[in-house]
């Protein structure tokens, strides 16, 4: 869940940001350094960390609530950095052989995505487990990885001319299948929580599909638009898999709900409209199979749409202080927050924006920003809700691996060895080094 920036310019401009696993802490790097902010709370954004030892970053990544993150900078675009931020001290680094395009976490896992290679390596001490060579060129680095480290499943384009996605099992270390997602070149890839699905993207941005998982069948096709092409900026599911999100380099975002409509839905009454209806949906099968297709797929849920166009943005579906939200970050380095109703969708409702370059606080809203009311809506009476306090001792910060506060995860949940990083054993529990090669690390 990390994109790079590439509009506008300027020095305070965002170069990257993403989300962590359950999209409770927010990671962006900037020319100088980069920060990371808690997503607790709706009315105050809460920084967690900030650093400036490593100018020009472009990939940070921050394995779920934990003090491990791991940073890219364009200074030395081959070498990553993983960082324990709460001691302030490097773990270690690794160089590759050419430039890193992207990295993906969970807490069995680490995946470095270059052009034609991925490396695939054990994030309890960073041994290098596998590297697979000669992938189709993937100059964007593509990929995707299950935050569900009992799976790890890992996606990646099996073709760079098709819409082929290849599945491979990061803990078995084997492939998995293929998938014949698109027709085009893939743009989007994104696992559900678990890792039960996968959802695609193509190149054209016009059609979305969900796939089950180990086994490949197409569950759900979703049409964002038809009458141009995007470029698809971010797709993600909802933590609990009842909502997928995807954003573009249009003004619009996109929500769709995961549900299958039966036929055991009580006898509508005998309305024109409902006539219509019936009598539009058995002349889908009169017609050809192309634009009958077109006719079924499912429409957005709910929408949003942004005053800003043709800049970066990345969302995320997150359930902050008890209600769904949908949050984007922009490149020029704002959080906004919108009220997602989950009952009647609609047009979702903007609730606060926040400054990502300044102190952390919230900006005043400006009355062009906000949507219009929706009288008697879900979504027009939660944006009036007072403010819920926060639980936690410590604002901004948890060391709980990712669970939700007060929330106390089995030990058996957590893959081999702890994942709190508060101390001596830290997890992963590996010596610093400098200067390593991919599964060949020196010591200091």
């Amino acid at each position: 869940m990390e994109a790079a920036a590439e509009a506008p310019g300027g020095p305070a401009a965002l170069s990257c940001f993403s989300y962590n696993q359950d999209c409770t802490s927010l990671a962006v790097g900037t020319a100088t350094g980069y920060r990371l902010f808690s997503l607790s709370s709706v009315e105050q954004l809460d920084q967690v960390h900030e650093s400036n030892e490593i100018p020009d970053v472009y990939i940070v990544e921050r394995l779920f609530s934990s003090s491990l993150v791991v940073v890219v900078s364009h200074a030395k675009p081959q070498q990553m950095n993983v960082y324990h931020f709460k001691k302030g001290t490097e773990i270690c680094n690794y160089s590759y052989s050419s430039n890193i395009l992207s990295i993906r976490l969970n807490r069995q896992r680490l995946i470095v995505c270059l052009e034609e290679s991925i490396y695939i390596h054990n994030i309890k001490d960073l041994k290098l487990l596998k590297t697979i060579l000669d992938t189709p060129p993937n100059t964007t680095g593509l990929c995707a990885l299950s935050s569900n480290h009992a799976n790890s499943y890992l996606a990646y384009p099996g073709s760079a001319t098709s819409g082929e996605i290849a599945l491979y099992d990061g803990n078995t270390l084997k492939t998995a299948c293929t998938i014949a997602a698109h027709d085009g070149p893939l743009a989007a890839l994104t696992f559900n929580s678990t890792g039960s699905k996968l959802a695609s993207a193509s190149e054209k941005g016009t059609v979305i599909r969900v796939f089950s998982i180990p086994g490949g069948q197409k569950l759900y096709e979703f049409r964002r638009g038809m009458k141009r092409y995007v470029n698809i900026s971010s797709l993600v599911f909802s933590m609990d898999s009842q909502f997928l999100c995807a954003s573009s380099n249009t003004e619009t975002v996109h929500i769709f709900k995961l549900e299958h409509l039966t036929d055991s839905r009580p006898e509508e009454p005998p309305t024109w409209s409902g006539y219509m209806g019936k009598m539009f949906q058995a002349a889908t099968n009169y017609l050809p199979a192309q634009v009958s297709v077109m006719m079924n797929q499912d429409r957005a849920f709910a929408t949003v749409r942004l005053n800003i166009s043709g800049q970066r943005n990345m969302c995320a579906l997150s359930t902050i202080q008890k209600l769904p939200r949908l949050l984007v970050t922009t490149s020029d380095g704002h959080l906004y927050i919108y009220n997602l109703d989950p009952q009647d969708g609609g047009e979702c409702v903007l609730i606060q924006k926040h400054s990502l370059l300044g102190s952390g606080k919230m900006e005043e809203n400006k009355e062009n920003d906000l949507q219009p009311p929706l009288p008697q809506s879900y979504a027009a009476t939660v944006a009036r809700q007072s403010t819920v306090p926060s639980t936690s001792t410590m604002p901004g910060y948890s060391e709980d691996g990712g669970a939700l506060r007060g929330e106390v995860i089995p030990e058996h949940e957590f893959a081999t060895g702890p994942v709190c990083l508060d101390d001596e054993n830290e997890f992963p529990p590996i010596i610093l080094c400098r200067g390593g090669q991919p599964g060949k690390a020196k010591r200091s």
